[in-house]
Order: structure tokens, then C-alpha cells, then sequence
């Protein structure tokens, strides 16, 4: 079948979306399995896991080989920009639900709820849950520290913000064609972005304190867990980028998958500040 970019292309139907939903279903399932010391729980995040990458390969093979054909025009770039804007927005509530838990938490109900005598699955009472929250009680009662934003959080935060502008200087090589500095740009980032997972695992191994270390520890690993969850997710779609890169398949006027990746990162990096001073710092 010829193109003809006077139409709308529509792709044919996919199970992509099917797989996608039964990896999302092993890993989640996989993941409650193991909080709840379910032995068999390994074994089917792994699973979940091992669906996940082969529908990312499967996937993104299928719509490199679309944007090759030649079926795409400029309606079908224009909706591109227009869901990839309004994909950004549905994370920024994502990430908006968990801040706003983190400020309910922490200027709301730590101040009502430690007087509950109802008890927590684990502990005694909401007192005693709440008081592992640093900031919550008399000091005699805190069982935790606060975790130091003067550390690896600082180190993390400077590593993004750099990763924010080599990857600028990365795109400014494609606008102007030149692959050297777009290949560099894209390796720089991908390598901050990997030392950035490397460096957040490592404060978790080094951290006094775990998911089940009362609200704090909970609340704590799910912001920055789903933060690194999605530079994890940025890395490996500049990785892929970069092996387009390579191909030779972008240049200064098509290369909206470039630019879709860049908006994400850039919004992965504007999130790790606001965690940096709401979860690290304040």
C-alpha cells in the first residue's frame, strides 16, 4: 500500500494496548504480592516485568517502522504534539494527587489523627503510626529522621538539571543538523539519567527506614519510587532515540518523537524539584 498524506492515517488494530494492560496487571499484582510476603509475588512481578519490555520493543518497533512509511502528514504531526501535551497533563495530576496527599498529611491530619486511639495494622495506635512522621510530636517520640536533602538529594538534583541542559544542547544539534552534537547531547543524558537511578537505589539501601517505617516511610518511597520510576522509563525512550539517532532517521524538520521524549524529561525534571523541596527539604 502506497502512502498518501492527503488522508488521516489510521493504523490498524493492535494488541499492543491488550499487553500492556496484562504487564501493568503482573507487575502491580506482583508488587502487592510482595508487600504482603507472598512468596510466589517475585515471580510474577518478574513476568510483569519481562511483558513489559517485550511491549516496548514490540511496540515501538511497530510505530518506528509507521513513522518511516510515509503515511504521516502534518494533521497526524499536529495530533502527535496535542496528545503527547495532554499526556503530560494527566501526569502533572498524577503527580499533583500524591503532593497534595504529602501536604493533607503533613499540615492536616498529623495534627488530629495522633489522637485516635484506633490502632494501625502493625502498630499499637495512630499515635504510634503517625509519631514515626519526623516532624510529628515531641522529639522523644520521632522515630525517624527526616531523610538529608544536603546529600545524594542535592547530588540528584544537579545531575537533572545538567541532564535538562545537555539534552537542549542535543537538540540544538538536530535543529541544525549536525549529528555529532546530537549524538553527544543524547549519550550525556542517557549516562546522567542512569547515574541518576544508580545514585536514588543507592539511598535506598542506605536509608534507616522502609515502605512499612509508618507514614513517613510510605509516603516517602511513593513520590520519589514513581519519580524514578519515570526517569527510568525517559532513559530508555532516549536510548531508543538514540538508536534513531544512529539510523539516521530524524532531521531538522521531522523529529517529533525527539521532541515528545525532550517534553517528558523536561517535565521529569521540573517534578524532581518540587520534590526536592517539599519531600527532601522543607
Amino acid at each position: 500500500m502506497s502512502p498518501n498524506t492527503n488522508n488521516y492515517y489510521v493504523p490498524s488494530p493492535s494488541l499492543w494496548p491488550l499487553i500492556a494492560s496484562i504487564a501493568l496487571f503482573l507487575m502491580a499484582g506482583g508488587f502487592a504480592m510482595q508487600m504482603n510476603d507472598i512468596a510466589s509475588g517475585n515471580f510474577v512481578l518478574i513476568a510483569g516485568v519481562l511483558v513489559f519490555f517485550y511491549l516496548l520493543y514490540g511496540w515501538f518497533r511497530d510505530v518506528v517502522k509507521e513513522s518511516l512509511s510515509g503515511f504521516y502528514n502534518k494533521q497526524v504531526d499536529v495530533s502527535f504534539r496535542w496528545s503527547m501535551g495532554w499526556f503530560i497533563f494527566s501526569e502533572v495530576m498524577f503527580f499533583a494527587g500524591f503532593f497534595g496527599a504529602l501536604f493533607y498529611i503533613r499540615n492536616i491530619s498529623l495534627n488530629w489523627i495522633s489522637q485516635s486511639t484506633l490502632a494501625w495494622p502493625g502498630y499499637s495506635s495512630w499515635t504510634e503510626f503517625t509519631s514515626t512522621w519526623p516532624t510529628n510530636g515531641p522529639a522523644a517520640t520521632q522515630a525517624l529522621e527526616a531523610m538529608s536533602p544536603w546529600g545524594l538529594p542535592a547530588i540528584n538534583t544537579l545531575i537533572l538539571l545538567v541532564s535538562g541542559a545537555t539534552l537542549t544542547y542535543a537538540h540544538w544539534g538536530l535543529m541544525k543538523n549536525n549529528r555529532k552534537q546530537l549524538t553527544v547531547g543524547l549519550i550525556l543524558t542517557i549516562a546522567l539519567g542512569a547515574i541518576f537511578l544508580y545514585l536514588q537505589a543507592h539511598e535506598y539501601a542506605e536509608a534507616a527506614f522502609t515502605m512499612d517505617s509508618g507514614i513517613y516511610g510510605s509516603t516517602f518511597y511513593l513520590l520519589t519510587g514513581f519519580h524514578g520510576l519515570h526517569v527510568t522509563m525517559g532513559t530508555i525512550m532516549l536510548a531508543i532515540v538514540l538508536f534513531r539517532v544512529l539510523k539516521g532517521h530524524f532531521d531538522s524538520h521531522n523529529h517529533f518523537a525527539f521532541e515528545a521524549v525532550a517534553w517528558y524529561w523536561h517535565f521529569v525534571d521540573v517534578v524532581w524539584l518540587f520534590l526536592f523541596i517539599f519531600v527532601y527539604w522543607l
